[in-house]
């Protein structure tokens, strides 16, 4: 089997059985079970939820999306090898470091294969909680530019680029678009301030005014079990990005957990230490590829300008990269999943294949 064929490009076409239509995002797919399925799998697997909890199966794939849009490369190579078992593997290994250190729960109830989670419906918050230990990124850029107000936070004169910043940062923005909040424009992925959440907490789906300062004490209280862990490898947990939901136990009660994959090269930038202690930046994080494409295309500010997402699209539909830098993208998501686990990341020739059968003869889900 060739390498195009071992990369699982396209996750909304499995033959898993479901009365309702398959959600495909940028990277996973979303199939809910039938009521009958997922209360069958609640007995069957005695998953700790309510017997009427709606389950679903999220697939992820190894497409690789950069400002906002989905790239391949030459050879109809559609994805990064490896890449999928890696994001997955690394969330599931912090996710059981959660658990270990007494954390929240996550949407997360069983693993049938190394892309496949089985998931408990979850009621989102609509908020990207972002968490900064170092000013990088589109804060950098903003910073570069003369502001000192970020998400409501007053910065000090004098920051460098990439430098450890005096406290961690909370600095959020929207999930999806929200309409008619007063100062929040309607489109989605905007900053906004702790106040903006406060005064509209149910607008961005808190069930009560206290869980702000809950949703804050998790997202630190993750990052730092992720950094402390990072730390010990000589990586760096520069920033990332969290999701929270609420989800019904047992007992009837709201509780909110942790959502969607956490401490992984999407959602977060690591950096090599060594390299930043002699003054360099080595990314094992999206943010290396992301830089490969703003160095690749000789007009970056495609990339960058969301006033021109129809020329940037073009780009990524008509353009296929070099395979060596889809392979050098492929090493750097599964060698940080190597390093994190401490273990060989499993791979497949097929997975799409091992899925079906995994689901068929171990879950009853495909007919």
């Amino acid at each position: 089997m060739n390498l195009a064929d071992s990369v699982l490009a396209v996750n909304n076409d499995l033959p898993i059985r479901t009365d309702k239509p398959v959600h495909s995002g940028k990277v996973r797919s979303v199939y809910w079970l039938t009521q009958a399925d997922s209360r069958r799998l609640i007995e069957e697997k005695g998953y700790d939820v309510p017997l009427d909890t709606p389950l679903a199966i999220m697939v992820i794939s190894d497409r690789i999306s950069a400002f906002d849009c989905i790239f391949h490369g030459e050879g109809g190579l559609q994805g990064i090898p490896g890449k999928g078992a890696a994001l997955n593997a690394i969330s599931n290994h912090w996710f059981q470091l959660f658990k270990e250190n007494g954390l929240a729960d996550s949407h997360i109830l069983d693993i049938p294969h190394p892309f496949v989670w089985i998931v408990q419906k979850a009621r989102p918050v609509k908020v990207e909680a972002i968490i900064r230990q170092y000013i990088t990124g589109s804060m950098w850029r903003a910073y570069e530019k003369g502001e000192r107000e970020f998400c409501g936070i007053t910065l000090p004169e004098g920051l460098q680029k990439d430098q450890k910043l005096p406290e961690l940062l909370i600095t959020p923005s929207t999930k999806g678009i929200l309409i008619g909040i007063p100062g929040v424009p309607e489109q989605d992925d905007v900053n906004i301030r702790r106040g903006d959440i406060e005064a509209n907490y149910q607008a961005f789906g808190f069930e009560k005014p206290e869980d702000i300062d809950l949703y804050e004490k998790l997202l630190k209280e993750g990052f730092g079990v992720i950094s402390e862990a990072l730390a010990k490898l000589d990586q760096l947990f520069v920033d990332t990005k969290f999701e929270f939901g609420y989800v019904t136990d047992r007992s009837g009660n709201s509780k909110l957990i942790y959502m969607d994959e956490v401490g992984t090269p999407d959602s977060s930038r690591i950096w090599d230490g060594a390299a930043y202690l002699n003054g360099k930046i080595l990314e094992n994080s999206k943010e290396g590829f992301r830089q490969f494409l703003l160095n690749h295309f000789p007009d970056p500010d495609i990339l960058l300008n969301k006033d021109r997402m129809p020329e940037r699209e073009a780009l990524a539909r008509d353009n296929a990269l070099p395979l060596d830098a889809m392979m050098a993208t492929s090493r750097t998501y599964t060698g940080i999943a190597e390093k994190i686990t401490g273990t060989a990341l499993p791979l497949s020739d097929n997975p799409k294949a091992e899925i079906i059968a995994v689901l068929k003869q171990q879950y009853q889900l495909i007919d």
